[in-house]
């Protein structure tokens, strides 16, 4: 797993390490421009949105919705991605914080239309995302939303598929979202799967 030092050094490769995985359709960056496409249409669909990105990287996804009007709220554990989001969305409200320990203070003050996490929470363990989603849907607004786009399954069995398919290049230490387990403790989510390995969680307030 990646720590704040390792993300540090990889922020500046990280859109064309991403961009690589996403344009040859392997994992695990598969559909990676198709999902935040998706979540960016259903962000727009509501004017002037609040959004906050839980672990927002260099800002690819907020950047355009913040030229696009929404008011930009986010939480990153890497000082380095920070500043080069920074640099994109001047106006943003970004803070470092390690979210596995929840928002920081500053972002615990404030509700948001929606909520989204590209590539981000599948470093929490499956009792920490339980943990971090319940505090989330806490700063919901009316009719708001958690989007997440990540690789993400519906079942452990087709997890266990893909890791099989994957062989080397499956990463043991990421553990990402089987959607019909977090139903347990968010019985309205619904999941759209996108590829073979990626896809978007939603969870209504």
């Amino acid at each position: 797993m990646l720590d704040d030092k390792g993300f540090d050094l990889w922020a500046d490769g990280y859109d064309k390490s991403v961009g690589l995985s996403d344009e040859y359709n392997t994992y695990p960056f598969a559909g990676y421009k198709k999902i935040l496409a998706d979540i960016y249409r259903i962000v727009m669909e509501k004017p002037n949105a609040a959004v906050l990105d839980m672990g927002f990287g260099t800002g690819t996804l907020t950047t355009k919705l913040y030229e696009n009007g929404c008011v930009i709220f986010g939480q990153d554990f890497s000082a380095r991605m920070i500043e080069l989001a920074s640099e994109k969305m001047p106006d943003a409200h970004l803070y470092q914080g390690d979210f596995s320990r929840g928002l920081v203070e500053a972002l615990k003050k404030e509700t948001y239309d929606f909520i989204v996490a590209t590539y981000s929470i599948h470093h929490l363990a499956d009792d920490q995302k339980v943990v971090l989603l319940r505090e989330l849907t806490d700063h919901l607004r009316d009719n708001g939303k958690i989007l997440i786009g990540d690789v993400a399954f519906e079942s452990r069995e087709e997890l266990d598929k893909c890791r099989e398919e994957s062989g080397d290049e499956w990463d043991d230490d990421e553990l990402y979202c089987v959607a019909d387990e977090l139903r347990a403790d968010f019985p309205g989510l619904v999941f759209k799967k996108m590829t073979f390995c990626s896809g978007i969680l939603t969870i209504s307030g």
